[in-house]
């Protein structure tokens, strides 16, 4: 019956439109005219009244020519780039906002529905939408909105809506959020400067957002055409109750990228570590393919690469040194970090200069509108980050400050030796954020760190690290974006030596680097996203001095001469979609490298070993002057194909080069490691990796799954020649030896983000070899066969673990299996000139024993009242709850002509720890 009304109604709608239309042509002229005026015009020349809303109206304007045109090819022509739709109704017209009039039926309207059809349509709506406010009370609705005009005959077509997300309160765009229909079957998630673009049917749509710590929000979206939609999303921080908001859903199964590691910097609170400090790098290492060499050892090993080769990045700038205490704690506030990203495969095109992994961390901005802060008080550090609004929705500060007391306590120890002995640092930042209109943003960070410490009583060893950043961002369009950035690295150190011979001296080392780049990100289509650039930097290395102190002493003054190099690079990526289900990433750098005078470089005879009788030649270069030049193409390849909606499978190939190499005598980086430019006899390091893996993830369970695996070939690898001499060295590269290296592996990782019981598995098999053949003799090792790297570790196995059994009360555990690293024996003696000497095994022969070690925490929140000073939270932990007597380095000693081995080890008991964090 109400069919049979409805058909009744849109007859006499047709009748009245077919007899209610002019016959009078009109021919009048627009010059940017106002539509209001344009349609009460074409109301005069028509003789017709005319029903609107001006406000519909308003905003839009009229450049148009009708020549003897029909009233409706006119009303076309006006209305042809805005929502507006009309209808004739006996003399009038009536507009309508984005409302179209049928006035015809579909030719199977009468025939009735299947009952089977009914079910359908109502499991596609209804159940879901009740399900998903069911399970998500925080849900915030917001108002209905129309993109584009409705027409006849579209109900089969899709659109795309794209848009921007912003934090409303600092305006700054939200990277990785996810935006989806409620029944998941489309999904988007925005790249970094906030922009998404999502395919969605004709219709109604139901929108929702994620994203970690800002409101969860549903946008119904009618679609009737293709359109844009800007939101911003409010800080959810102030709910006390818990509200488990995922970033990045589904990110790690439909990004194209491959062997990428996200930190997420909130959780980490909750793991715990040894003295109590909260560390964003320590926490990186429970990862898959992310090692270190031991136990407080600083530097990182990423899918069996050396130290040197991660770039870590602090807001753009280079960190050299990633530690304080000699490696137990990391040198970035955790209080003042926003994000972590760490590439281990899939490096993006417009990073450069380093053969594995990229570790990108960026400063979170401060608080535009209130002032707030967090610290925190343990057993040797105290730690504070304040956030000020400077101006008020646009300009912020975010500075942090962090120290250790750690000096007071080794003066208060009964131990002679350690009160004698000294050991303290301290870090600060401080970061200026200002959104001086919607198209124009700059920041600017900067850092410093310094470490001191005393192992002997005549020797102070001192280093530090500063940092200066400097970015502009400007929004061409909405599919133009630029970003200029300028930055400044330091790392500097010294030794000071004061004994009782007259040997007293004062050494330092001071390494800085210039960089400018220019990134440019493109939206060509709905397929292609371009990003392009170009950087350069200067590099500018004093490889050390030493000064008599004293007028007793007996050192000589002596100073090496410092080094110079230029590496510039341009690049362009391409974010190409296939299809729904494939996803390219295609990318090219080509970098190029000049070292620079003032130099002198010794040229040495082929076939013979580098020494001072096979120096054929030396050149000396003058200021700015090119010694010797490399290049080559970076090729930068990723791709992903949907194997269904949570479940995909990766590839990837990555070239990379490095120009600047770090060259130490010891197992693990040092703070007096020196490094090195490439030059007339150093080349610069290549590699190449393949990458392939599978990622899955359980619907409703919040529970990832990924499984990869790597190949990764190495060339031109650094090493040294055994009882080298790196430092106060003119003639360095007689002491260096380069080889290839080769390194695979496999890597798995579980892991659950929310719910009372969360964290992650993850389990990696990997071999990292090394190989030094020449066919000179006394520059070959191992008879030129593959031996095992300093930090190869076939097995890795760690479990994070979290169990929230009230609101305030938790426990936290992690437990982690390395495998030993290896280690070179002496195996036997014998007598040469009258002397016994010790014959040692082949390097890299031997291992020391495998490590494990379990750590568990309790953690307690204070209460959750609204008003209060300062929102509390602290941890107690045991740091090698099992005492277990791991041994970090294994050494031997000739003692009365009987070789005795001795291991040292870090931690070989339990350490408890009280941390204090508030909040406030």
């Amino acid at each position: 019956m109400q069919k049979r009304f409805l058909a009744i109604t849109l007859f006499l709608l047709a009748t009245m439109a077919t007899f209610g239309q002019s016959n009078e042509n009109i021919t009048v002229s627009f010059n940017n005219t106002p539509l209001t005026e344009a349609v009460l015009k074409v109301e005069k020349l028509s003789n017709k009244v005319f029903y609107f809303n001006e406000s519909w109206l308003k905003g839009h304007f009229v450049t148009k020519n009708f020549t003897d045109e029909t009233l409706r090819n006119v009303l076309d022509g006006l209305f042809s780039n805005t929502n507006i739709n009309y209808v004739f109704k006996d003399d009038g017209v009536i507009l309508l906002n984005n409302t179209y009039v049928y006035t015809e039926l579909p030719t199977d309207y009468f025939n009735e529905a299947k009952p089977d059809e009914k079910v359908i349509e109502e499991n596609n709506n209804a159940p879901i939408f009740q399900e998903e406010y069911a399970a998500r009370q925080t849900v915030q609705t917001r108002k209905l909105v129309t993109i584009g005009k409705q027409t006849p005959n579209a109900a089969n077509k899709t659109y795309t809506l794209s848009g921007e997300l912003k934090n409303s309160k600092t305006g700054e765009p939200l990277q990785n959020l996810s935006i989806s229909t409620t029944d998941r079957t489309k999904y988007a998630v925005t790249d970094p400067e906030g922009r998404f673009s999502i395919r969605l049917p004709y219709g109604l749509n139901k929108l929702e957002t994620n994203l970690l710590g800002f409101e969860r929000i549903r946008q119904d979206v009618i679609m009737y055409g293709d359109g844009e939609l800007n939101i911003e999303l409010r800080e959810n921080t102030e709910s006390l109750e818990e509200v488990v908001v995922k970033s990045n859903r589904d990110a790690n199964v439909r990004d194209a990228v491959v062997g990428v590691t996200n930190i997420d910097i909130q959780s980490i609170k909750t793991i715990p570590l040894v003295l109590g400090e909260r560390d964003v790098l320590k926490v990186a290492t429970t990862m898959p393919g992310i090692t270190t060499a031991g136990e407080g050892a600083s530097g990182f090993n990423v899918r069996g690469g050396r130290a040197d080769q991660n770039l870590i990045l602090l807001d753009d700038a280079v960190l050299y040194n990633p530690s304080h205490f000699l490696g137990f704690f990391s040198a970035v506030n955790p209080f003042t970090t926003g994000s972590l990203e760490i590439y281990k495969a899939s490096i993006p095109a417009e990073y450069g200069g380093r053969l594995s992994s990229v570790f990108d961390i960026e400063t979170k901005s401060g608080d535009m509108e209130k002032f707030k802060g967090e610290g925190s008080i343990g057993p040797i550090t105290a730690n504070l980050a304040v956030e000020v609004p400077v101006v008020k929705e646009k300009a912020s500060v975010i500075a942090g400050f962090r120290a250790t007391y750690s000096d007071w306590i080794l003066r208060s120890l009964d131990e002679e030796e350690l009160k004698n002995s000294e050991a303290s640092f301290y870090d600060g930042i401080v970061k200026y954020k200002h959104n001086i209109d919607n198209n124009n943003s700059i920041q600017g960070t900067f850092y410093y760190s310094k470490d001191r410490f005393s192992i002997t009583s005549d020797s102070i060893f001192d280093y530090n690290n500063r940092l200066i950043s400097l970015k502009y961002g400007h929004n061409f369009s909405e599919k133009s974006r630029a970003e200029l950035i300028l930055v400044n690295s330091q790392y500097k150190y010294g030794i000071n030596y004061e004994g009782d011979a007259n040997e007293d001296f004062d050494f330092g080392y001071e390494l800085n680097e210039y960089q400018a780049k220019l990134n440019f990100n493109y939206k060509l289509s709905d397929k292609h996203r371009l990003s392009y650039g170009v950087s350069s930097k200067l590099y500018s290395i004093d490889p050390g001095n030493i000064v008599p102190i004293g007028e007793n002493s007996d050192v000589q003054a002596k100073s090496i001469d410092s080094e110079r190099g230029l590496e510039s690079a341009l690049y362009l990526a391409d974010l190409f979609e296939v299809s729904d289900k494939f996803l390219l990433d295609l990318g090219l750098r080509y970098s190029f490298y000049m070292a620079l005078g003032p130099a002198i470089q010794n040229v040495y005879a082929e076939g013979v070993p580098k020494n001072e009788s096979s120096i054929i030649e030396v050149k000396e270069y003058g200021k700015n002057e090119s010694i010797k030049t490399y290049s080559g193409p970076e090729y930068r390849i990723s791709a992903r194909y949907l194997l269904g909606n949570d479940f995909s499978v990766k590839g990837g190939f990555n070239r990379t080069i490095q120009y600047l190499h770090l060259l130490s005598t010891n197992t693990t980086q040092s703070p007096t490691d020196i490094w090195k430019l490439s030059d007339l006899n150093v080349a610069p390091q290549r590699a190449n990796q393949y990458s392939l893996g599978f990622f899955k993830n359980l619907p409703g369970k919040d529970v990832e799954f990924s499984l990869e695996g790597y190949y990764k070939t190495m060339s031109d690898l650094l090493d040294y020649k055994i009882g080298a001499q790196l430092i106060l060295n003119d003639d360095l590269e007689t002491e260096l030896l380069q080889g290839e290296g080769k390194a695979y592996g496999v890597e798995f990782l579980v892991k659950k983000n929310s719910g009372r019981f969360n964290g992650y598995v993850g389990y990696s098999y990997s071999r990292s070899q090394v190989k030094l053949n020449s066919e000179i003799m006394q520059e070959r090792v191992n008879n030129g066969e593959f031996f095992p790297a300093n930090y190869d570790k076939p097995h890795d196995f760690s479990v994070v673990a979290n169990y929230k059994l009230t609101k305030r009360f938790s426990f936290s555990g992690n437990f982690t299996y390395q495998t030993g690293r290896p280690i070179t024996y002496p195996i036997g003696r014998y007598i040469f000139a009258g002397e016994e000497q010790v014959l040692y095994s082949d390097r890299n022969q031997f291992r020391i024993p495998d490590y494990y070690r379990l750590d568990l925490g309790v953690n307690i929140e204070g209460n959750h009242k609204l008003k209060k000073l300062a929102h509390s939270f602290i941890n107690i932990s045991v740091y090698n709850v099992l005492g277990r007597n791991n041994p970090y380095s294994v050494f031997f000693v000739n003692d009365a002509g009987e070789i005795k081995a001795y291991k040292t080890s870090i931690f070989s008991v339990p350490v408890p720890t009280i941390t204090y964090n508030f909040k406030f």
